[in-house]
């Protein structure tokens, strides 16, 4: 299983176009951050979690020819505003794309994509097949994928375990049932998006205290926000076994 990051930053905290601040003039790359999702290549299946505004960058940047799925963790526009992209797929596959989300998520693409979703269609439009997923695990072409709730605030949030590798973003707080499903993983990923608290974000000290109950070999922080500062001075404050994820990060499982 091949993951690569597409995007590792959030849409909170991030500065005005102008601004000077050292870190939007950072020169390192790994501090240059498009929105979270990530890109699951396994057994010749190509999966996408998350479809945010800078989809369509996203895939022209990892030069991205096939998908066959895309999986949302929740309904917030920084997570599915790119939808409407998955058309230059539909014409590639000749084919609808297959999206598995939880109901909220298919309320929300419904009403803000609702020219896929009429009965007469306008030629053209994003062809979506909607699969309605609850918190039990699934398959897509027999691959298990095994949701992880999780709580953005108040706001029920899925994360997703495939094999060894679970990947969680917009958590703030996981019930205990729901941290067994991520134990024993080789590889996790999980939002810590700066160093203050937030009222619906893991911080870097929570993220941290998470890891540290799982005890993977290797984790990642995604979900990045501005306030973080910059990565070489702040990943000396991480154990070894955890690293800040960034833009077109790969590793194999």
């Amino acid at each position: 299983m091949k993951i690569t990051f597409l995007g590792t930053g959030t849409s909170q905290g991030v500065p005005v176009i102008s601004c000077d601040c050292y870190i939007c003039q950072s020169k390192d790359a790994r501090d240059k951050r498009l929105r979270s999702s990530i890109m699951i290549e396994i057994e010749g299946k190509t999966f996408v979690v998350d479809a945010g505004p800078d989809f369509r960058q996203q895939m022209l940047r990892a030069n991205v020819r096939k998908m066959d799925a895309i999986l949302f963790t929740h309904q917030h526009k920084d997570h599915v505003a790119g939808l409407d992209d998955v058309r230059a797929f539909n014409y590639l596959q000749k084919k609808p794309m297959e999206v598995y989300c939880d109901v909220r998520v298919e309320e929300a693409l419904k009403r803000e994509y609702a020219y896929s979703f009429a009965e007469e269609k306008y030629i053209g439009v994003p062809q979506i097949n909607l699969n309605v997923i609850e918190n039990r695990e699934f398959y897509i072409q027999d691959i298990k994928i095994v949701p992880i709730e999780v709580f953005h605030h108040k706001l029920p949030v899925f994360g997703f375990r495939i094999g060894d590798f679970s990947y969680i973003t917009d958590a703030k707080y996981i019930h205990d049932e729901e941290k067994w499903k991520v134990m024993g993983s080789k590889i996790v990923v999980v939002n810590a998006l700066r160093i203050k608290e937030h009222p619906a974000h893991f911080n870097l000290e929570e993220a941290l205290r998470f890891l540290a109950e799982i005890r993977p070999e290797k984790a990642f922080l995604t979900h990045i926000g501005h306030q973080m500062g910059l990565c070489t001075e702040m990943e000396k404050f991480l154990p070894n076994y955890v690293s800040f994820a960034h833009d077109g990060l790969t590793i194999n499982i």
